[in-house]
């Protein structure tokens, strides 16, 4: 006779019970119950951050809009916060993992890896304009600008920067000029192809290193 596993899902107010039979094929079972149930959270959250601020969703509302109980949703995130934080951090991870090369992982982009890049961005735009016109996402935007900061300073550290320039108002106006032009493309709906935009932006960062070049050599 098969021996069977007991799983308890607590919480203050409920709790559900899994049974699954001893073995690989319970294990498996209960595995794909367990993601099955954290995608529809992440899902249902993602759903309620498009119609309403971060601030004002609860675990009451995310566990009814994935039809699980708050006590699944705790299973798998501290909290709301825990629960964005996590979206935000698997998605500039994918980000990083797709569009960046070993060799490009901590310095500026290839052309190539910027168009990537753009064209990741354009795959999941739906995640990215929900996270940067929700108004409880402001962090999330600080995590794109940190994303480049480490980058842009040493690129800024391998040329001839005029040193009347400060190097620091210098890599903030950049951060700020990139990021708000991602920011803008995205929330916008995308008026331009990945193409188009890359090819802009690739220009626009070269005419400004062309200018650091001319000034310092001068």
């Amino acid at each position: 006779m098969a021996k069977t596993s007991l799983v308890v899902d607590f919480s203050t107010e409920d709790f559900e019970v899994f049974i699954f039979s001893d073995g690989i094929k319970g294990e498996k079972d209960m595995d794909r119950r367990i993601q099955k149930s954290r995608q529809a959270i992440i899902d249902a959250f993602m759903r309620l951050m498009s119609e309403k601020e971060f601030e004002r969703i609860t675990i009451n509302q995310i566990a009814e809009e994935a039809n699980v109980n708050r006590g699944t949703v705790y299973l798998h995130f501290a909290d709301k916060y825990d629960l964005r934080d996590q979206c935000m951090e698997a998605q500039i991870n994918e980000l990083l993992r797709n569009c960046m090369s070993e060799d490009n992982f901590f310095h500026l982009p290839s052309k190539t890896a910027l168009l990537r890049t753009f064209e990741y961005l354009e795959q999941h735009a739906s995640f990215y304009s929900i996270m940067l016109t929700n108004k409880g996402s402001t962090v999330f935007r600080n995590q794109i600008e940190t994303m480049f900061r480490q980058s842009l300073c040493e690129h800024l550290d391998s040329i001839n920067l005029d040193q009347e320039m400060n190097r620091d108002i210098t890599v903030q106006f950049l951060i700020s000029a990139a990021v708000g032009v991602l920011e803008w493309w995205i929330t916008r709906s995308m008026p331009y192809p990945a193409s188009v935009m890359v090819e802009q932006f690739w220009n626009l960062l070269n005419r400004g290193v062309e200018g650091h070049e001319r000034t310092s050599s001068i």
